[in-house]
């Protein structure tokens, strides 16, 4: 998916998406009803990667759009040129003109959500790469089907294959033990009351670094939320955005022995997480989180 302004042209106004959180596309868009709920993305700006995530839900609404075409061709593929004049160029027919004309049609917008399984990973991978990861490497398209195993493969590559697996982790294809097939739905539910509930116990401070607003706090799994499919009141932390994702990934981890978090290589040169090396956590801990942590330093440090 196309997100910032590259995604726009002549014939349309833009598009409100917020990169981390949702993205908004209409049926005027080709692809527009090949999304769903469950599946695995990847946005980017025609420049980079900027992260990965999983489709929650989708939201349609009727609206009422203004579309922009040729005064000769009567199509929408125009575009505005930055340093030429006229100002607009039609890339069908080839006519140049300075005033498009304009119609009024009712569409259906499309909101997908994205936020609970976002994870940043910002120019891991440039435009060239991703364009060649696409089943149709020359697609112009805003939103185009990719190659996924490919795309895990050359993320594997870059050294973030858990950013990867938690992605996998939430699409809906897995199953519980208990039997229950896990809708994207569960991922948020129960969400919000278990984050009050950890800013209640722990107070407007991140675990691994200390004292943060509430908005830059997020409440962590100290398990496989996706896995386990409930909100276990003792097993999470408040961890700030960052934090929280380096957790997931296994590259900050806390010894339970001493309770003392350990940062793994890949993180040594960045100074603001090397400090955090040693360190005991900023939360009072109950047995049950320990024994979480203790689950996750197996899996991360000892499995």
């Amino acid at each position: 998916m196309t997100v910032g302004d590259n995604r726009q042209h002549g014939g349309n106004a833009g598009y409100d998406d917020q990169v981390d959180v949702y993205y908004t596309w209409d049926s005027t868009v080709p692809n527009h009803a090949n999304v769903r709920p469950g599946d695995r993305i990847a946005l980017w700006d025609k420049d980079r990667l900027l992260g990965i995530s999983v489709v929650e839900e989708i939201t349609q609404e009727t609206k009422e759009k203004l579309l922009f075409k040729c005064p000769a061709c009567a199509m929408a593929g125009i575009k505005a040129r930055k340093n030429k004049s006229p100002l607009y160029k039609c890339y069908k027919c080839g006519a140049e003109f300075d005033v498009p004309t304009s119609q009024s049609v009712i569409v259906t917008e499309y909101r997908s959500r994205h936020d609970a399984a976002w994870t940043s990973l910002d120019n891991l991978l440039r435009g060239p790469d991703l364009r060649s990861l696409c089943e149709s490497p020359r697609s112009q398209l805003s939103m185009r089907a990719m190659r996924w195993d490919d795309f895990r493969a050359a993320i594997a590559a870059k050294g973030a294959d858990r950013a990867v697996e938690r992605v996998d982790h939430r699409h809906p294809d897995l199953f519980f033990p208990q039997g229950h097939r896990l809708e994207i739905v569960r991922v948020r539910r129960g969400q919000r009351q278990f984050r009050e509930h950890l800013l209640a116990r722990q107070g407007e401070s991140c675990a691994f670094t200390g004292g943060a607003p509430a908005r830059a706090l997020e409440a962590g799994h100290l398990y496989s939320y996706a896995q386990l499919g409930v909100h276990h009141e003792h097993g999470g932390l408040l961890l700030r955005r960052d934090i929280h994702r380096l957790f997931d990934d296994g590259w900050l981890a806390v010894d339970p022995t001493t309770l003392r978090v350990d940062v793994a290589d890949p993180l040594a040169r960045y100074p603001q997480y090397s400090k955090l090396e040693g360190r005991r956590l900023r939360a009072e801990l109950g047995d049950s989180q320990v024994t979480w942590l203790s689950r996750h330093w197996s899996e991360h440090r000892t499995g």
